[in-house]
């Protein structure tokens, strides 16, 4: 039988975060901000480029020494024959969600991050859109070559879909308006499978995709700049699931569960958007932006509506 893939532990909120930490330029940022990069009818500044080829080289380090890693930690058994596996169906899509969040964090970390170099707008957006889909797509085809999983049009689809998510929006409106949140909770049934929804807090809340819930979070002054809402009070949409306990809802069912969807409304902040002379807090605001507070949320699924004084 295929080996259930769970590419959220390799790939989310730890790839970011190591993308960042090893990456010995990002001391040199002065701000970390969404605001759009300027654009190129009034650069002015030379680019940097010593910074540039620094940042080209741990990219590259980091790339190559994640893939070795994964090649000899997680693909157990010994590499064979490129095969694909539509793995669509599985987790009601919540690896897919998984994916689509990665890529794009990846995409506007690495678009600010190449902003100090003065670079052009254009090359900016395309080296941080690029580089959601280049980090991602050797990952997949090591599964194409793995004979525990297969080579995943879904995930591939989502990797891209990712990326296209945040150039779109700077292409469309110049400034992201819509932004992709995360955040999770714990739950029981962890312990019903601790080897595929994991053994212990610091797994599960990779591995157990029922706790885990993915938001779309804007705010209305992006769209009406007119009105009177506050620019950094977000209100967010997501998408959860519950009862899966394994890859499979047929499986699931068998075992003795109801998988379903869960949707969620809900009041966010935009952390960016608070006004602060502190390069500090901008930083913090910046990483910290891409995981949804907590507060109040409706959540609506098959069983009705039900509302939530204090969701994460």
């Amino acid at each position: 039988m295929v080996a259930i893939k769970t590419h959220l532990s390799r790939l989310s909120l730890p790839l970011v975060l190591a993308f960042y930490i090893s990456n010995p330029v990002f001391a040199q940022k002065d701000s970390l901000r969404t605001d759009p990069p300027t654009s190129d009818s009034v650069q002015t500044v030379k680019p940097n480029y010593a910074l540039l080829r620094g940042i080209f080289a741990a990219q590259s380090a980091l790339y190559l020494g994640t893939i070795y890693g994964l090649s000899k930690s997680w693909y157990k058994n010994p590499l064979t024959k490129f095969t694909f596996q539509d793995d669509t169906r599985e987790w009601l899509q919540m690896d897919k969600m998984g994916h689509v969040y990665t890529s794009y964090q990846i995409a506007r970390h690495t678009a600010e991050l190449y902003k100090k170099t003065g670079i052009s707008k254009r090359q900016m957006l395309v080296y941080g859109a690029i580089s959601g889909i280049i980090f991602q797509t050797p990952i997949e085809i090591l599964d194409g070559f793995s004979p525990d999983y297969g080579f995943s049009p879904g995930d591939m689809i989502a990797n891209i879909s990712g990326s296209v998510l945040y150039l779109g929006q700077i292409a469309l409106w110049d400034e992201v308006r819509i932004q992709p949140k995360f955040s999770f909770h714990y739950t029981s049934l962890s312990k019903v499978r601790p080897e595929l929804l994991g053994t212990n807090r610091s797994e599960s809340w990779l591995k157990d995709y029922n706790g885990q819930t993915y938001w779309f979070s804007g705010s209305p002054r992006t769209f009406f700049k007119n009105s009177g809402w506050p620019a950094w009070l977000c209100l967010s949409v997501g998408y959860g699931i519950h009862d899966m306990v394994s890859a499979e809802k047929e499986t699931s069912i068998e075992r003795g569960y109801h998988p379903y969807r869960q949707y969620y409304l809900s009041l966010d902040i935009d952390l960016t958007k608070i006004k602060t002379k502190s390069k500090l807090v901008r930083t913090i605001g910046f990483f910290a932006n891409s995981i949804k507070i907590p507060a109040p949320a409706l959540q609506i699924s098959k069983k009705g509506i039900d509302f939530k004084p204090f969701y994460f």
